[in-house]
């Protein structure tokens, strides 16, 4: 089994900022190609979505160990056969906390799709050491994928989204509360 893989990658003025702590497709995404010719097609191609959680229950699964049942994540090994399993998530969550400490970026958390993904900057420290104590006005962004992919045009706005941004908050408290995260008091449904 070979896995290439690295860390996210890192802004170079992309949205008018620099490091890769921010929500944004340049920093969220991680390169990902297997080669294990025992259990995939050579040219085989994915776009499920997996998590660096989901490594470690892949690695026991293929050593043949039992996975905790408290470890967070799930093995893909049914990805690497091109099968999708019917359950397999479809959105995933993410949070920065460490507000405008040492990297200048906001506090904020949010959730990605295939096709959306909704940020919420709440830019508050909440009192966490290792966070520089300002607070901003909280602000929320949203960007269609399928349309926008490099996220130029926030659409939160837009009437015609509004029925996605209510479908997304709800999966994004609903992701939040499956990893014990806690929403900002300022978020509103």
């Amino acid at each position: 089994l070979i896995i290439y893989t690295s860390d996210q990658g890192f802004f170079l003025g992309d949205h008018g900022w620099y490091d890769k702590r921010f929500m944004y497709e340049e920093s969220l995404r991680m390169p990902f190609i297997v080669r294990y010719p025992k259990e995939i097609a050579a040219g085989s191609v994915n776009d499920d979505m997996i998590l660096n959680v989901d490594f470690a229950p892949l690695f026991l699964e293929l050593a043949g160990v039992a996975v905790p049942p408290d470890m967070q994540g799930r093995s893909f090994r049914p990805l690497l056969h091109g099968d999708t399993p019917d359950d397999w998530r479809t959105a995933m969550y993410y949070r920065y906390w460490m507000h405008k400490e040492h990297h200048n970026v906001y506090a904020h958390y949010g959730i990605r799709t295939l096709q959306h993904k909704l940020i919420y900057y709440y830019a508050d420290a909440l009192g966490q050491l290792g966070a520089i104590d300002e607070t901003y006005e909280p602000e929320w962004e949203l960007f269609d994928l399928a349309r926008d992919r490099y996220e130029l045009h926030n659409v939160y706005a837009d009437p015609a989204y509004a029925d996605t941004v209510r479908q997304l908050k709800d999966e994004l408290h609903r992701l939040q509360a499956a990893v014990g995260d806690e929403r900002y008091p300022k978020d509103v449904d």
